[in-house]
């Protein structure tokens, strides 16, 4: 039995989808570059392939690299891992494709703002405390169509200090690697 066999965390649906190879195309970007937290065996896996086999039609995999032990994170609990209502959107800046982040507002007449993927990350950042960092993760469901033809990405976010039972160091470790793939992003 595969690893997702056992954990159907990460087989994603993409059925529905209109747009379906616009999704795939857009999720492949993302590969290895944002971690995906599994709630049902409580992991965070920082080291995987996304695939899309034929028996599993209109599916896409997930699949830990095997030999890398060290890059899955165990213990995970659920209330460690809330929605944030960002997404992550494609578009076209200044005449190239571009990433943009799409970050809700509670209060007044805009109910969302589109900015630069990057700059929307330093400003989350730079709003959140040091002892509470902005460390988004993605899971099953977050892979969307904002509307009939755009895909998105919506993001969670893992909060450090309700792993209770992990260790200083692996908290450590936790944030250094989430911030380093997300200085990756496009």
């Amino acid at each position: 039995m595969t690893q997702a066999e056992r954990n159907n965390d990460l087989v994603w649906d993409i059925t529905a989808f209109n747009q379906r190879q616009r999704a795939i195309d857009f999720v492949m970007g993302f590969e290895n570059k944002l971690c995906v937290f599994s709630n049902s065996v409580e992991q965070l896996y920082t080291n995987y392939n996304i695939f899309f086999p034929r028996e599993e039609a209109r599916k896409l995999v997930i699949l830990p690299n095997p030999y890398a032990h060290h890059d899955t994170f165990n213990g995970i609990s659920e209330h460690a891992v809330t929605a944030t209502g960002m997404e992550i959107l494609p578009g076209i800046l200044k005449g190239k494709p571009a990433l943009f982040l799409r970050i809700p507002f509670k209060n007044g007449a805009v109910k969302f703002r589109t900015v630069p993927l990057q700059m929307g990350l330093r400003v989350i950042q730079q709003q959140c405390p040091p002892e509470k960092p902005f460390l988004p993760v993605l899971m099953k469901g977050d892979l969307r169509e904002l509307d009939a033809s755009t895909p998105c990405l919506h993001l969670h976010r893992i909060h450090l200090n309700r792993l209770e039972s992990h260790s200083t160091l692996e908290k450590s470790d936790i944030e250094k690697i989430i911030k380093k793939r997300l200085a990756d992003l496009g």
